[in-house]
């Protein structure tokens, strides 16, 4: 028996060194290999394509990767197709515009695998593939599968659109929708209690109603109008076709198959891609028999810049504010109230850093933490130049923390205002008392308990919420009218919780001009005197998993490439998104500045 327990320990303990060892080296030749081909990096051959897939999401931040989710990828044949900052994206297209080595760009793919990236994104991406155009240079877009109004927004403004012959485009106009738990909520118990300011504060109304409030659609369908109409006259202007034929189209046509969308002049030629290959060999100057053609992605492209950039002691720091705004640090895609305020202190007190360029793009959340913000940015205008560049949202707690600023940029397309507080106070008695839970207390004070869930609040203790809530709103007020010089009777009046599109902000007074990014940035380099002498620094910089790259260079072989998701499952999607932005409101309190609705615009 004793021999035969020395044998298994043996060879466990041999199993383990060798897996040990074996471990190690693999990881040893990893480092090797990653490290040999960072050094490398990416290479632009001459007579290069620079490709620009739609279902790659644009984000503002620099987004950084998860081991776990890279191995899983690989593992799992899944898609590496992580998304890219649209700083990168902007960087990258105007160095292309200029590179001897890049021949064109090519367009092709659709954002339904992503959900698409936001309106005032898309805006800027088209704007430099304009510029790109500008320079002489051609572009070619390509669909294969359905395209929609944001694929075909961006797509438009190549010199040449090919479609594919059983490719269709729909054109049929935006579409905001709504999900309402209210009924639900009720029949499994849970009990939500609603406080306002603004009647156009509707952020409440999917957990107290079952459809939109008449000031809600009011809200909404003035907000859509303005965007579809930014849409319409861009791609008029692109196209060449009169904007009332453009919405005929929408209103009789809606889906168009290849030829018809042919007919209308919206695409140029049919063609399958072995036909798009040949078009473009004919810029690569590569055999026409060639399967492919050559090419270079966005995301290598932008490591290739990113490597040639100078470096100067004149700083311009852009801190980018992405997402809900909610107390404490933060998680990913998300504005923590400490995290965000420390970067401003931090950024404040660089001497090296001479102006700030703050990027929001948020559709606000807990009311302290926007004020802990807020409160940081009028500090920093104090000591330097702070510019704001509002992207796809700046609403609510998110226009807040962007009033104090020198100067706010804003896209036409921009959502913005929603000057407005709620609180939201749920309870779970129903639910708890129907499966046998209850509860009891003890307490010193008549409202010590003020904060549980195990009841709905009594109407002296919902008489203080809203007090709270009458505060904040009215220091929000406070805020917006000193901060741009505004009449407070005409904030009050233009504020009432009501979302604008950034072209109808710049008229009432909340932003100062229209731009994108780089014009922040520009205006940023101005205020400072900084002329051309200065270094853009990001904040958060993101990071990329060491050996990331080494996936997709050697394994991209075995990765399935992105594919459109089904409408079920873009629907589960869209709940799971509502059901995240529930676990991201935290204000201690239970009073926010968001939003009135999930900024999903289809």
């Amino acid at each position: 028996m004793r021999d035969f327990l020395k044998s298994i320990f043996a060879t466990i303990i041999g199993l383990g060194l060798f897996t040990a060892v074996g471990v190690g080296g693999l990881l040893m030749l990893l480092v090797a290999i990653a490290t040999s081909t960072q050094e490398m990096g990416p290479r632009v051959e001459k007579n290069s394509i620079l490709t620009l897939d739609l279902s790659q999401e644009i984000t503002d931040t620099n987004p950084s990767s998860d081991p776990s989710g890279v191995i899983t990828a690989v593992v799992s044949g899944g898609s590496l197709n992580r998304p890219i900052a649209l700083r990168s994206v902007l960087q990258s297209i105007e160095q292309a515009a200029e590179d001897d080595r890049i021949a064109g760009l090519y367009v092709y793919g659709n954002t339904a695998t992503s959900g698409g990236s936001g309106l005032a994104t898309l805006r800027e991406v088209r704007q430099a593939l304009q510029t790109f155009r500008d320079r002489g240079k051609p572009i070619y877009a390509y669909s294969d599968e359905a395209w929609r109004e944001r694929d075909y927004y961006l797509a438009s403004v190549a010199d040449t659109i090919f479609q594919h012959p059983s490719s269709v485009l729909e054109l049929n106009g935006l579409n905001l929708e709504n999900i309402f738990f209210a009924e639900a909520l009720q029949k499994y118990g849970i009990g939500v209690q609603a406080l306002r300011v603004g009647k156009y504060k509707s952020a409440i109304e999917p957990f107290t109603r079952n459809d939109s409030s008449p000031e809600e659609r009011e809200q909404t369908q003035k907000l859509l109008n303005d965007l579809w109409n930014e849409f319409l006259i861009t791609t008029s202007k692109s196209r060449d076709i009169p904007t009332q034929q453009l919405q005929t189209i929408a209103n009789q046509q809606a889906i168009l198959l290849s030829d018809q969308a042919q007919s209308a002049g919206l695409v140029d030629e049919i063609a399958y891609r072995d036909e798009v290959v040949t078009e473009l060999h004919k810029l690569t100057g590569e055999d026409e028999t060639a399967d492919s053609f050559r090419q270079i992605n966005l995301s290598e492209y932008a490591s290739a810049v990113d490597r040639e950039q100078g470096s100067s002691n004149n700083q311009i720091a852009v801190v980018y504010a992405e997402g809900n705004i909610v107390d404490g640090s933060g998680a990913s895609r998300s504005i923590g109230g400490d995290s965000l305020a420390e970067t401003l202190r931090d950024v404040r007190q660089d001497e090296t850093v001479k102006a700030v360029v703050l990027r929001v793009n948020s559709p606000g959340g807990s009311a302290i933490a926007s004020e802990q913000i807020t409160r940081e940015v009028l500090l920093t205008t104090k000591e330097k130049p702070v510019i704001v560049s509002m992207g796809n949202y700046a609403a609510s707690g998110g226009y807040q923390i962007a009033t104090h600023a020198n100067r706010i940029f804003a896209s036409p397309n921009t959502i913005t205002g929603s000057i407005g507080v709620f609180g939201l106070l749920p309870n779970f008695q129903d639910i708890a008392n129907r499966n046998g839970i209850t509860w009891d207390n003890v307490k010193t004070g008549q409202f010590a308990d003020i904060e549980t869930v195990s009841r709905p609040k009594t109407p002296e203790e919902l008489a203080i919420v809203q007090r709270v809530v009458d505060q904040v709103y009215d220091k929000f007020l406070t805020i917006v009218a000193e901060s741009r010089n505004l009449p407070r009777e005409k904030v009050n009046e233009i504020a009432q919780g009501r979302v604008w599109s950034g072209a109808e902000a710049q008229k009432i007074g909340l932003v100062d001009e229209l731009g994108g990014l780089d014009d922040a940035i520009q205006a940023a380099a101005t205020e400072a005197n900084l002329e051309d002498d200065w270094q853009l620094v990001e904040y958060p910089a993101g990071s990329v998993f060491w050996f990331e790259g080494l996936f997709q260079n050697y394994l991209k072989p075995y990765l399935a490439s992105s594919t459109t998701l089904d409408p079920l499952t873009l629907e589960f999607q869209k709940l799971q998104d509502d059901l995240e932005d529930l676990r991201s409101m935290n204000d201690p309190l239970g009073v926010y500045m968001r939003l009135p609705f999930n900024p999903r615009i289809d």
